[in-house]
């Protein structure tokens, strides 16, 4: 006879559910932040949006929470990075093909990002 372990509804829903992600990032300007990256692509649910903070769609189980910064320093203690001096977080997002990698980017530039370094290509990785 086997042992069975105690579960609560947290480790019950993970067992069946799987996991997602909830990543954070402080930002200046919601407004601008969202308008950046509805011009890349992405969704927003608007059920997890108010003046604060916003829940961007990256997958089914992988969410980006844009937060207002003043918001954001109510869940830390520690300063938020300035993004224009440090980098604090690489992202990256799987991509069929190096086509639409480069037209993601393009699009990113012509919303007003900035480009950081040329492109390399690692043959399995670009």
């Amino acid at each position: 006879m086997g042992v069975l372990k105690k579960t609560t509804p947290f480790t019950h829903y993970h067992t069946y559910m799987g996991r997602k992600i909830f990543l954070n990032l402080a930002v200046n300007d919601l407004n601008k932040s969202v308008e950046f990256f509805i011009k890349l692509g992405f969704t927003f649910n608007p059920q997890f949006t108010d003046e604060n903070a916003t829940m961007m769609n990256v997958a089914e189980d992988i969410h980006v929470m844009l937060v207002v910064e003043k918001f954001f320093k109510t869940f830390t203690t520690k300063e938020i990075a300035d993004a224009h001096s440090v980098s604090e977080v690489l992202i990256g997002i799987s991509s069929p093909d190096k086509e639409e990698v480069d037209a993601i980017f393009n699009r990113a530039i012509e919303a007003g990002g900035k480009p950081n370094i040329e492109p390399v290509d690692h043959g399995f990785m670009y």
